[in-house]
């Protein structure tokens, strides 16, 4: 008579990822993160005075309106953390973001050190304002794990919500760059004029001088 099988042993119970109660408010992951907030409450406050200056510097006008765009999106991410503010019971306060400040900062030498109404200006904005981009995605990402962690479910979702609007806004950039400008600018010389029309110039300034030689030849 076979002997009775052993019975299966039960699996530890797995750990959950997210505390079902919020951590205590008064840790220092709490006061890290709630100092993170104000970072970037200031730099959503501060790209709201910078994307005006980038839209009017814009030569493309899809890549003005993109800036005008996510000027309104922008407007809602800094509601969005006056509301993750309310939800910690603390009131909204900003702190000087560093790092945004040095970024906006390369954008205003793009605008200084390029020519108004070219390509090449955008393909600069372009860049500046992805290195916005690439910021924001990077602390929001952090802070909505940061926030899961802590067991801020509530604000879980909105930073997660903002962090779906910055890689929105990411992918609409390249496309403008990929679609036209990045062309475009290639095809520019060094004043910022379409290489096929400086040669034109070149071209019918050629073709008047060897006019007036052949109208001296006849004279002769």
């Amino acid at each position: 008579m076979p002997g009775k099988s052993a019975a299966p042993k039960k699996a530890a119970p797995r750990r959950s990822a997210m505390p079902k109660q919020p951590m205590d408010e008064k840790s220092m992951l709490a006061d890290f993160f709630h100092d993170e907030l104000k970072d970037i409450y200031w730099a959503e406050k501060h790209l709201l005075k910078t994307l005006p200056k980038m839209q009017k510097a814009a030569t493309s006008q899809e890549l003005k309106d993109a800036f005008g765009e996510h000027l309104e999106v922008t407007q809602t991410h800094v509601e969005r953390l006056e509301q993750v503010f309310e939800l910690l019971g603390h009131k909204a306060q900003a702190k000087k973001c560093d790092a945004m400040a040095g970024i906006t900062e390369e954008g205003a030498g793009i605008i200084e050190e390029t020519e108004k109404g070219t390509s090449t200006r955008d393909v600069g904005l372009i860049l500046a304002a992805q290195k916005v981009e690439h910021y924001e995605i990077a602390t929001y990402g952090g802070l909505a794990q940061l926030a899961k962690t802590l067991g801020y479910t509530e604000i879980k979702e909105l930073l997660g919500t903002t962090l779906a609007e910055e890689k929105e806004a990411d992918e609409t950039l390249s496309q403008i760059a990929e679609a036209h400008v990045n062309i475009d600018a290639s095809e520019e010389d060094e004043d910022g004029e379409k290489k096929e029309d400086s040669e034109e110039d070149n071209d019918d300034s050629s073709s008047d001088d060897n006019e007036d030689d052949d109208d001296t030849s006849d004279e002769k």
